[in-house]
């Protein structure tokens, strides 16, 4: 299970990483509804990485490793392609940067989630966790990662489980600060989504590249070993 683990926390981390929708819950505990909203989405966030890896796990379970353990040549295949996909986002990040080093606005959905119902923001939180696509890259090639080792299902799941935890601290850390400082919270926050939002294009491709190269390296020393 260590070694699933392993394998799949540098994916966990890019999840955690991701910029916009940290900026999202931010923006919630600056509204009204900050007590309500900013719990929800986090909920929302990690139904859906539960869903996602679910349904990868009972699909590549089975499959993911040979009868000796080791990972079958498609997993890895499946981990190369990913790393390629995420390179490319990577540089579409960087392209989209606006000229003269300011970074392009941020998504006009932004504005006006503080004032969405709780069962909206909870779908929000599902579809940026597990449904967006550089998420949902990063959530498959995770759960794979874990399957391909060939360890039993349950160990499978609390390997997730771990998974799942860590990439949901960095939608969590800014509800723990706001209920933890209150109303001291407000300046810290918004500082955050200041520098966030001048920085999530280049903080996005720095992350995908990394995951990227990792994912490809990992997928040819499988498939040459």
């Amino acid at each position: 299970m260590g070694e699933a683990i392993g394998h799949s926390l540098p994916l966990a981390i890019g999840v955690g990483l991701s910029p916009i929708p940290i900026i999202a819950v931010v923006v919630l505990l600056t509204s009204s509804r900050a007590r309500s909203l900013g719990p929800v989405f986090v909920l929302g966030w990690l139904l859906g990485l539960v869903v996602v890896g679910a349904i990868v796990l009972a699909v590549v379970g089975p499959s993911g490793a040979g009868s000796s353990g080791q990972r079958t040549r498609w997993v890895s295949w499946v981990l190369i392609v990913v790393g390629v996909l995420l390179l490319v986002g990577a540089v579409r990040h960087v392209r989209g940067r606006a000229r003269g080093g300011v970074e392009a606005p941020l998504p006009a959905w932004l504005g006006a989630l503080d004032r969405l119902k709780p069962s909206v923001v909870l779908g929000g939180g599902v579809v940026l966790g597990g449904v967006r696509p550089k998420s949902l890259l990063l959530v498959v090639a995770g759960a794979a990662a874990i399957a391909q080792t060939g360890i039993a299902g349950g160990q499978q799941a609390m390997a997730y489980a771990v998974f799942a935890v860590i990439a949901t601290l960095g939608v969590a850390a800014p509800v723990v600060i706001y209920f933890a400082m209150g109303t001291r919270s407000t300046e810290l926050l918004g500082r955050l989504k200041g520098w966030m939002g001048r920085n999530h294009a280049l903080i996005v491709a720095v992350v995908l590249v990394v995951i990227g190269v990792t994912l490809i390296g990992d997928g040819i020393g499988a498939l040459a070993s």
